[in-house]
């Protein structure tokens, strides 16, 4: 009777200081100093497309496009402007900052035969996760200006492929 009476209190005790407490907190994703060398895939959206010079975007992107592609980040830390930029616009990194969870990088790009596009890509990275808002605005020689704003979200997914091998 006695073991039945000291076990019907330690489970009280046990119920009542379960009372009041709060349920463990998922564990947060920690910040990381640098983004991990490799291959990402990073899907994009674009979530804003607006004419600049009222005429047609002179763009092949339409709102809500979305895409998949794959680039890297080189052992130095050199993010690959893939990332960021369109196929075939000629681009140099104006500035870039990628340390301690925050990355920011601006890029100033010719576009031949149309002139000047500025992209720009702001966001929070993990060790092998990023995600980034990129902003875009051009000045063009003629018509098609253009203001885009595209959403990216990316993952490590493992070594750059050697020199010499296609991307996905």
């Amino acid at each position: 009777m006695t073991k039945m009476i000291t076990l019907t209190a330690i489970g009280a005790a046990s119920l009542l200081a379960s009372c009041g407490s709060e349920a463990p907190k998922p564990a947060k994703a920690e910040t990381a100093k640098t983004l991990s060398a490799g291959e990402y895939e990073i899907a994009s959206e674009v979530t804003k497309l607006a004419s600049a010079d009222k005429s047609t975007p002179a763009t092949s992107m339409k709102m809500g496009d979305k895409s998949v592609t794959r680039a890297c980040i080189a052992a130095d830390g050199k993010l690959d402007q893939a990332m960021f930029v369109d196929a075939g616009d000629s681009c140099t990194a104006q500035s870039s900052y990628v340390r301690s969870g925050r990355l920011s990088v601006q890029y100033q790009c010719n576009r031949k035969g149309r002139g000047f596009v500025y992209p720009a890509a702001d966001g929070n990275f993990t060790a092998d996760t990023f995600k980034a808002v990129v902003t875009v605005g051009t000045a063009f020689s003629g018509d098609g200006d253009y203001n885009m704003t595209r959403m990216l979200d990316a993952k490590r997914v493992g070594d750059c492929p050697a020199a010499g091998t296609a991307k996905g």
